[in-house]
């Protein structure tokens, strides 16, 4: 089957172009650089990748690997990119163009773009918008596979958030943020003394390396095994709470650019670079009480009539010829119509933009004009707006996160290599002519 499907997979890159003698030339068009279960990573994805990387690391200023370091990394992301993609397949998960555009204008957005805008800057770097915007799509469908089989194997027993929440009222280092980065030196599966001994070596050297300041995101996407390599291993900003316990004990304590490990876990040797470091503030939150009638628009009811229908409501109501609450029992069609149309307290951000937007603009006492969410039609009241002290609910939420964010990593790492040794994967060496 290995030797059929090669022969498919490469014969189906190459074209015929006919010349004037009527003969066919030979000329290749791809190649495939690994076969992934019955899928191909192709020597155009590769190529594309490494310009991109490339592109990004020169605007930046960036310093990256041997161009053969860089290959590696690559091929393996693109590997593991297939794997998931295959998984998704499978598993019917979708991302519509209407999800997509919505992504991509979010994207623009936080650039300070109009998606036109955003659209000719990625052109202008040389690249093409539509497979810019074909990677988000599948940037998108990996989160959701990798989230969703991940997360199925992580459980938090509330005791365990229970005595974290102890310990951390303990910890006086709990104000503090760590900016880390990780290496890992990984050895392979069923790996003998020898192998482990040759990867602490290395893993030593990188280390002396790095005390003798070589570049930690250049090493790190030459060097490691992690699969946040390509992004330099940068691992964010996390608290002591966060952090794998190994890392926590390591990192407790010590100062900005301090280098530490290597540390043997079961997928190689970690170390870790202590990238910058921050207090926390505490957060107040402010809520609001909001009351709507809810009118939802359907086959037998135009958008026009239930717009129409709420500016009645709301003409009555500044009438004095019915309360808000009278109106909202007797018509809305929302479940808070039997409270009157009351809302409770809630962070305005919890709910629909529209409904988030319109309540920023009023102010106690006042109604808002029929608007449309992706609910329907509302009219709203804003009955009172608080700051309210959420330490305790912060810290409990925050315990939880802490404990699935320590638990996501090793299991999504395990899950990938689960993966991996449960795949056929075969990678060509490119042969240059």
């Amino acid at each position: 089957m290995k030797n059929i499907l090669k022969q498919i997979t490469l014969g189906t890159l190459f074209a015929f172009t006919l010349i004037p003698a009527t003969q066919a030339e030979e000329k290749l068009l791809d190649r495939v650089a690994a076969i992934v279960n019955d899928g191909v990573v192709l020597e155009s994805e590769i190529v594309d990748l490494i310009s991109t990387i490339k592109g990004q690391a020169e605007k930046n200023g960036q310093s990256l690997p041997s161009d053969k370091a860089l290959r590696i990394q690559v091929t393996e992301k693109l590997i593991n990119d297939a794997l998931v993609m295959q998984i998704g397949d499978r598993m019917g998960i979708q991302v519509s163009d209407a999800e997509l555009d919505e992504t991509l204008t979010n994207m623009a957005k936080d650039n300070k773009m109009t998606l036109d805008e955003f659209r000719r800057s990625i052109v202008s770097d040389g690249s093409s918008y539509e497979k810019y915007r074909e990677n988000v799509r599948t940037e998108l469908i990996s989160g959701q596979v990798i989230r969703g089989s991940v997360g199925r194997r992580i459980y938090i027993p509330p005791q365990e958030v229970a005595n974290l929440l102890t310990s951390m009222k303990a910890q006086t280092s709990n104000d503090v943020d760590y900016h880390l980065g990780h290496i890992l030196i990984a050895f392979p599966t069923d790996a003998s003394a020898e192998e482990m001994a040759a990867q602490k070596v290395k893993a030593d050297k990188v280390i002396e390396l790095l005390n003798n300041g070589s570049d930690f995101t250049k090493i790190s996407m030459s060097a490691s095994g992690a699969s946040n390599a390509l992004t330099g291993g940068d691992l964010g900003w996390k608290n002591i709470n966060e952090m794998p316990t190994l890392f926590s004990k390591l990192v407790e304590g010590k100062s900005k650019d301090a280098v530490l490990g290597p540390i043997r876990t079961g997928l190689g040797f970690s170390i870790v670079k202590i990238l910058d470091i921050r207090g926390r503030q505490i957060v107040e939150i402010e809520e609001e009480r909001s009351s709507h009638i809810l009118i939802t628009p359907s086959v037998i009811l135009s958008e026009a009539k239930a717009e129409s229908m709420l500016q009645g409501y709301l003409e009555q109501i500044n009438k004095g010829e019915a309360t808000f609450a009278e109106l909202a029992k007797a018509h809305s069609q929302g479940p808070s119509a039997p409270r009157g149309g009351d809302l409770g307290w809630a962070e305005s951000k919890s709910y629909d933009p529209a409904f988030t937007a319109a309540l920023a603009t009023l102010e106690v006492g006042e109604y808002h004009k029929p608007f449309r969410s992706s609910f329907g039609w509302h009219i709203a009241e804003l009955t009172g707006r608080r700051t309210i002290d959420a330490t305790k609910q912060m810290n409990e939420n925050r315990a939880y996160q802490m404990l699935w964010n320590r638990k996501y990593g090793v299991e999504q790492a395990r899950w990938i290599k689960e993966t991996r040794d449960e795949a056929y994967i075969e990678v060509f060496e490119l042969v240059k002519k």
